[in-house]
Parts: C-alpha cells; structure tokens; sequence
C-alpha cells in the first residue's frame, strides 16, 4: 500500500513536471502578421506584431463575413504586399546552430474582395522554401482554404530572413511561428533543411474521439508540432490506447518529447500474423530524400496484460530492411529514424520475428522532405556594413527594396537597389558595387564602406556629403571607379587615389566639390581673378549679341529672296504619300551602277533580295523591294520615312533609296558580320564580352527609338535577326517596316493589326492589339536569353528537359526552369565553358525573365535595362583585363563606361 501511494505520489510529480515544462514558451516568437499583440486563448500562446520585423507591406483583415472560418484570431489579420517583387522579415535574436521549427500560415479570407488567391515563394534566406498557391484541382474554397507551411531548420545567423516573391497576385502572410528545438533530435544535413510532409498521431481517430480537437499542438506538445489524427480506420489495423498505467516518465525522458495523448494509443495488426503496413500518401521523386521518424511505446508490456512478453519486430521500408530487428524496452518511448530515396510512395512494413510473442507496434510517425539549400547568404560582413549604411544615412526611401539579404537570391532580380554583387562557387556572395548617387546623403563618408572590402564601383555623387575623403577609400584595393562629384568635400583628395587615378587603375570624379583643395589630377583648378573673369564674359557676351542680331537681319533677307527649287532627283510618287526627301535618291540606273547589276547576292527575305554594292567606293547593301510584295511597300515607305529623320550610332545608317515605278529599293551600310542570329544559332563564335557588349549596343538604340525620338518610336519586330553587326562586332538594330511612331499621351498605339514575329512577339500586345513601349522591351528580353544561352526563341524539348514532352516551347519556360534549380552554368552557352563572370551572367538573365514578364507592368523600360546591362558589362570587365576596351580582339569600343542614374535617365548623346 505504501508503495502504491508512493509511486502515485511520484507519477503526479513528473506528470506537473511535464506540464509546467509544455507551459513554458521560452525562445517561442509568434508573430501576428497585421495584427497587434494578443493571445491566442486556446492554445494560450502570446503573439506580438509583426511591425518590428517589417516595413513594408499593408495590414488588412479577413472579409467579416468570413471570419466564423477562421477560429484562431490571429488568422483574421494578414499583411499583403502589392508593392515589390519580394518582401522579408526580419527576426533576430536567433542562436547560431541551434534548431528551430518555422511555421508559416496563410489564411486569405477574400480580404481583397477579389476571390483569387495567389501564388507566390516563399524564402528561407536566399533559399526557396516552397511555393503558396490553391491549384485547380486541390478542390477546396480559396476563400477559406488556411494554407500552412513548416520547416525544420538549424540557424547559420544571428537572424532569420523570411521572404515572401511576387509571382501571380499580391503575397500575403497570416501568421508566423517560430519554435526552439532539441538540438540533437531531428537531424538536418548540411547544406538543407527538413520540410514538414505529416506528422501523425496513428492511435486516434478523428472521427471517434471524445474530443472535437482532431489535433495535438501546445501545451501537450512542448515544441508546439502539430500532430494530426487519422481520418478513417483501416480495416487491417488495431487500436490500442492506455490512458491509466502509462506513467510520464515513460515518454518524457525521450529526446523528441511526443506527447503523452500521443503514446498513450498505438496501432498493431488486426490479425496478429499479419504485418503492419504503413503507406505514405506522399507522392515522391527520384531526387527526393526523406527522412522517417517513427515513435514506439509498448502499451500492452507497460499495462501488464501479457506475461513474459516478447515484441520483436523487423522494419522494412520499401521492402528494404533496416540494420537490425527492433526490441522495444520497457516502459520507454523509442525513436527509430531513417532516411529514404524513391521514386514511388513510400511504404514502411513492421514484420514481427519468430521468437517475438507479440504483433508490432507503432504510435506516431514523422516524414520530412529534405530540400538542399544551395545558395550561400551575402557574406556577412557586407551584410553587417551595408546595414550600418542604411541605418547611418536613414535610407528610409529604400526601405521596400532593402530587405532581405543584400545580395538575394541568384535569379530573382533581387539585388538590393543600388547594389551589384559578385558570386563564385562555393563561396558567399560579395558586394561589388554599390550606387548611391543622388540619395539626400548627408554628413560625412562613413567607416562602414571601408568593410566593403571587394568593391569595384562607389558612387556617392549628387549628395550633400561633407568632411575630407577618407583615407580608407585607398584601401579599398578592388576598387576601379570611385565617383564623389557634386558633394561638399573638403580638404584634399588623398594621394594613394590620385596616383591610382593618373595610373589608370581608378577611375575618380570628385568634380562639383566647391571646398575641395586643388591639387595637380585631382580637380579642376578654381579661377584665381574673378574680377578678369567677369569682365571677360561681359565682353564676350556683347560681342555674341552683335553676332547674332547681324545673323537674324542676314536671314530674313535671305528668305525674301529664296526660291524654292527642286532637285533633279527628286521623283514624283504614284501613290499619296510623298517621299520628299533630297540627296538621298538613287535612280534605278545608279541601282544597277552600284550592284555591279545585282551580281553578289548577300540574303534573301519576305522583303525581297539584299545585294552586295558599293557606293564612292563604301561597300553598302542594298535591298530590292519584290514586286509582288504589296505590303512590303508599305515598310519600304514607313523605314524610309524613320531612317531619314533617326540618326543613332546603334541604329543602322540609311544612304539613300530608290522609288522609280515598281523599281523601290533601301541602301544601307554594309554590315561584314551579318546578323546576330547567324552568330548565335551557327558555328560562329561569340565570348561573352562580346555578348554583353552587343546587348548594351542594341539596348542603347532601342532606348533611344522610346526616349530621344520626338515622337517616341516602336521598333515592333525586335529580334536576333535584326541586330546587324559590324567588322569589329558593334551592333545596330536594322528594319523599321513595322515601326510605328505613338503619341506622347499615354504613351501607346493601338494597332489594327498585330504584327511581329513569333517567339518575340508580345503576349500582351497579341490579345488585346495595344502597341506600348513594353512591348518593345519583352522582344528585347527574348533577345537577350539567346544571348545567354545559343538557343532559339521557341525550342524543342530535349532529353534532359523537366517538360520533356517531344514539343516546342518558349526559351524562357527553360530559363526559368534552370534559374529554380540555381543552374546557372546549365543556362549559358556551354561553349563559353567557365569563361564567364558568375554575377553578370545572374544579371543578364534575371533582367531577360523581368523583361519577358507576362504581365507588362512587371517589366522595366528599356532606360532600366540598359543600366542592368551596363553593370554586367562592368563586372566582366573587371574579371578580365580593366580598361582595355569593350572588344579588345578588335579595338573597336562601342560602349562608354559611365555613371547611370536610375532615377533619371535620359537618351545618350548622338
């Protein structure tokens, strides 16, 4: 009897004991996404707001008539991000190598009235985690659908980034939860973490149970999992459950702490004999790795109802067992994990032995599926430095952009605005550049940037910085353009920069600074007599007004007596539209005189026949309008028309026409090397300098066709074929047929017949006949994935494909394919080999995917492309040989480097 009492005594300690730990939340965060601080009254867990972890983004609540569906309050507040491709928060006071449970839900609750939930990623770090959609056939409403993703991860910061990319409609988030683990239970492989698949408490039934919880979580569960309870009873399986004789002791001492409702029910066969099958619902991959955690506690041994019992069972998982057989020891939870690779459903057998007495057992069961994380955080000292920058010049206005890790995820477009980094295998991102031109920067050249220490390009220009350059700039030893013009600096510029500068390894601005000292190289002088200067530009002045006031009397006489004259060249057109143009009209005469009578045929188009020729000696190409061709003859006229009146070192150069009857012919300049597809899709060979050097060409006269032109004007057929290429690879874009000028209200046109070709042409613009600059831009990005990649627009599947189908599909579904994957070698020519800057190749395609954007407003003007490309550019540039030119096979540079404000951009000089 004593012992009786005493052993009751001890199992209500240890069941308090249990419960004042399951009480406990220490290391708990639970953040209430758009809501304020609360708590959650059934599970008595305190929430707090998620305003400290966030700023961006707008808190709303769930339609009211939809809140009865939501039970936890906190699911009735979300916060949605319309603005941004990609939203993070920010949690600190995380401990490095520690293990923490993540838990995200998703509740939309038709907040937006618009009854469409939308598809976005999610991101650990620079790391997807997974993807929040409904799709169609998940069969549920998306109205009241609560969308929950878990994750087991060993922290490898002080902090955790949670991040929430743009897909299709607006991201949002309801709730998030983080939960301290056992460092040593569930066992996570370097370089991945483990999301959560099931997690299912076998021994209950929903359906049966007393309680109307068809769950377990906080304050059974310490770690607050959550665990489910079968839907239905299988006819091969048993229940069994001991809620009296099962003591505390005998599950709390295991590591993994399931909770006691868990233990105290098991199943085992139906028909003893029989083994006890376990099927995973879970359909997996052949690359998939998961890992098995299954929870054993003998409830039968521990009730006593079985003399001199023996449970002795095998394991076997997909028909494969498991090193030994399974003894399960008395009165104590046992934890068997394994890990599996299959290409099937997975299914777990317990066999039991010969000598074993009794049928297996099994009372809870885990399975995880292992995601590699592949991508490296930004090293974290640049981290720690650019977030002192932010915070010392308050940079609140980039506040929607600066979040997250600097760098972002490789193939996301998500390199903090400003910012340029460089990637290498295996090694942590590095900032490589960083723009702060014309940000209201005030006070003096902060310490921070001293621990940039791979920066290659610093522009700190048009700002209201003062004090002296910092010595510490000279020490930035990768540093190769330094621009502080249009400050107040003061003092004198630090001689180690001079000398770097008059050596040609730096390229330095510190124009505009009025307090800045003169020293030989380092600014222009100032002006020692103000007096001499005043008075000379007094007499300087006058003397232009005599000038021009002589020059005005001068042509108002001349116009008096002007006659009008016309050339003999001039033809008279057939048609009503008139080209009036002079000096740049050959005869059909002079056609044949300048073909050597059509003698070498250069190519052959829906146009008609191009015609090698010479014009004063300059080879010239000349295109011959087909008779046949009555649409042709409208191009012919609108081309003349755009390259009369366009000039543009990256637009091809129109010497004259012929419109003599049916004879209509364009002469251009000869262009040696063809046209880039020739190049791309050929044996010809194009090094990625080049590559990138060609881009730039071409992005600078589209930009100046959209930006330079009065009215703007739409090329309409941008494409790899009509990007001309000269002896020394300077590129021009040619064939302006279907170019159409727009107004400058609005900014677009709309077309009564959709023209383009296919793969290039713009979805958008195909469905609704609305011609806008966009448009332009998505044909350009398909441009640029050829580019990258050798490959056609539409291509067909290869063996290797994820959508192998045997048919055709749009390059940039490949691209796109390849980027998830983190592939970037996968996606570059492979004739380039590793002959490529990792961070340019990043850049070229993330600005290629925004450019193709189905939905138009997602993509970037061509003014925007022209800087990403610039920057890819410089970053190759320093890979190789710094300032040797854009080609430096052929001498011939095409590309300026110079300082783009992306706030303001305007067309370059002609």
């Amino acid at each position: 009897m004593w012992r009786t009492s005493l052993k009751v005594a001890l199992l209500n300690f240890l069941v308090h004991a249990v419960v004042l730990q399951a009480r406990d939340q220490s290391g708990f965060i639970s953040i209430d996404c758009g809501g304020s601080n609360s708590t959650d009254d059934e599970l008595d867990i305190q929430y707090i707001s998620d305003d400290d972890f966030i700023s961006s983004g707008e808190p709303e609540s769930v339609n009211s008539d939809l809140r009865s569906y939501f039970v936890q309050e906190q699911l009735q507040n979300l916060r949605s991000f319309p603005k941004g491709k990609r939203n993070c928060y920010k949690i600190n006071n995380i401990t490095i190598g520690f293990l923490y449970l993540i838990r995200l839900q998703f509740a939309y609750g038709n907040y937006d009235g618009l009854s469409k939930f939308p598809e976005f990623d999610v991101f650990l770090g620079v790391n997807k985690w997974d993807t929040v959609s409904v799709g169609a056939d998940d069969n549920v409403n998306v109205n009241t659908v609560i969308r929950m993703k878990e994750i087991i991860h060993r922290a490898s910061r002080e902090y955790i980034s949670i991040c929430l990319v743009k897909k299709r409609g607006t991201p949002f988030i309801s709730t998030i939860d983080l939960r301290p683990l056992k460092n040593d239970t569930y066992f996570t492989p370097s370089g991945g973490s483990l999301v959560t698949c099931s997690r299912q408490d076998l021994g209950h039934l929903s359906s049966t149970s007393s309680s109307s919880i068809s769950y377990h979580r906080f304050k059974d569960d310490p770690y607050d999992r959550i665990w489910t309870r079968s839907s239905k009873q299988y006819a091969e399986w048993a229940m069994l459950s001991d809620s009296n004789t099962v003591t505390a002791d005998s599950f709390s001492q295991n590591d993994y702490q399931v909770p006691a409702d868990v233990m105290r029910t098991a199943i085992t066969p139906a028909n003893a004999s029989d083994p006890l099958v376990v099927q995973s619902n879970i359909p997996t991959a052949q690359s998939d790795e998961y890992h098995i955690y299954m929870h054993f506690l003998d409830l039968e041994f521990a009730a006593g109802l079985i003399n001199n019992p023996i449970r002795e069972f095998n394991i076997l998982v997909d028909n494969m067992p498991l090193s030994e057989y399974l003894v399960l020891p008395s009165l104590s939870a046992k934890t068997i994990n394994t890990t599996v690779n299959n290409e099937i459903n997975i299914t777990i057998s317990f066999q039991m032995t010969s000598r074993s007495t009794l049928p297996p057992i099994i009372n809870a069961i885990e399975a995880y599926r292992f995601i590699p994380f592949n991508q490296l955080d930004t090293f974290q000292a640049d981290v720690d430095a650019i977030t002192r920058i932010q915070s010392v010049y308050g940079l609140t206005t980039r506040d929607d952009q600066w979040q997250g890790d600097p760098c972002g995820p490789a193939g996301y477009m998500s390199e903090w605005d400003g910012l340029n980094c460089t990637r290498q295998l295996d090694e942590s991102p590095r900032i490589s550049a960083l723009n702060l031109s014309s940000s209201g920067l005030t006070g003096t050249i902060d310490l921070s940037l001293s621990q940039l220490t791979m920066l290659e390009m610093l522009d700190l220009s048009n700002n209201d910085l003062n004090g002296q350059i910092p010595n510490f700039l000279s020490q930035l030893h990768n540093l190769k353009i330094l621009n502080l013009a249009g400050n107040n600096l003061s003092g004198s510029v630090p001689s180690i920069l001079l000398e770097k500068s008059n050596e040609g390894s730096l390229l330095l601005n510190v124009d505009q600074n009025p307090y800045l000292l003169c020293e030989s190289g380092g600014c222009k002088e100032k002006k020692k007599k103000p007096l001499l200067v005043a008075a000379a530009i007094g007499i300087l002045v006058t003397l232009l007004v005599i000038v021009a006031a002589a020059a005005i009397v001068w042509t108002l006489k001349k116009r008096k007596t002007k006659k009008v004259e016309k050339t003999p060249r001039e033809i008279k057109q057939d048609d009503d539209v008139s080209l009036n143009f002079k000096n740049k009209i050959y005869s059909y005469s002079d056609i044949l005189k300048i073909t050597n009578n059509f003698r070498k045929i250069l190519g052959k188009g829906g146009f008609g026949t191009v015609y090698m020729g010479h014009v004063d000696d300059a080879p010239v190409a000349v295109k011959m309008l087909s008779q046949s061709s009555v649409q042709g003859y409208q191009q012919f006229q609108a081309e003349v028309k755009i390259l009369m009146r366009v000039h543009h070192r990256n637009l091809t150069s129109l010497v004259g026409y012929c419109n003599e009857g049916s004879n209509k012919a364009l002469i251009y300049e000869y262009m040696a090397n063809g046209n880039l597809r020739e190049h791309l899709l050929g044996t010809k060979f194009l090094s990625w300098k080049d590559r990138l050097c060609i881009a730039v060409d071409a992005a600078q006269g589209l930009e100046y066709l959209h930006n330079g032109c009065k009215p703007p004007i739409i090329h309409r057929d941008v494409k790899a074929s009509n990007i001309l290429l000269t002896e020394n690879l300077h590129a021009k874009l040619s064939d302006f047929g279907l170019s159409k000028s727009i107004p400058t209200d609005g900014r677009s046109h709309v077309s009564t017949v959709v023209a383009g070709t296919a793969g290039y042409l713009d979805p958008n613009y195909y469905q609704s006949s609305r011609l806008t600059e966009k448009s332009d831009v998505y044909s350009f990005g398909v441009v640029l994935l050829e580019l990258i990649t050798s490959q056609a627009a539409i291509r067909m599947a290869e063996d290797d494909d994820d959508d192998n189908d045997g048919k055709t599909h749009h390059l940039s579904h490949w691209v796109s394919s390849k980027v998830e994957r983190g592939d970037i070698h996968g996606i570059v020519d492979s004739r380039l080999g590793e002959d490529f800057d990792c961070s340019s190749a990043w850049k070229i395609v993330e600005t290629a995917l925004t450019c193709v954007s189905q939905n138009s407003n997602e993509r970037p003007i061509m003014s925007e492309v022209l800087i990403e490309l610039k920057n890819a550019l410089a970053m190759e540039l320093s890979r190789t040989n710094y300032g040797g030119g854009v080609n430096n096979n052929n001498g011939d540079s095409s590309v300026e480097l110079v300082f783009v404000n992306a706030n303001e951009s305007t067309p370059l000089a002609r």
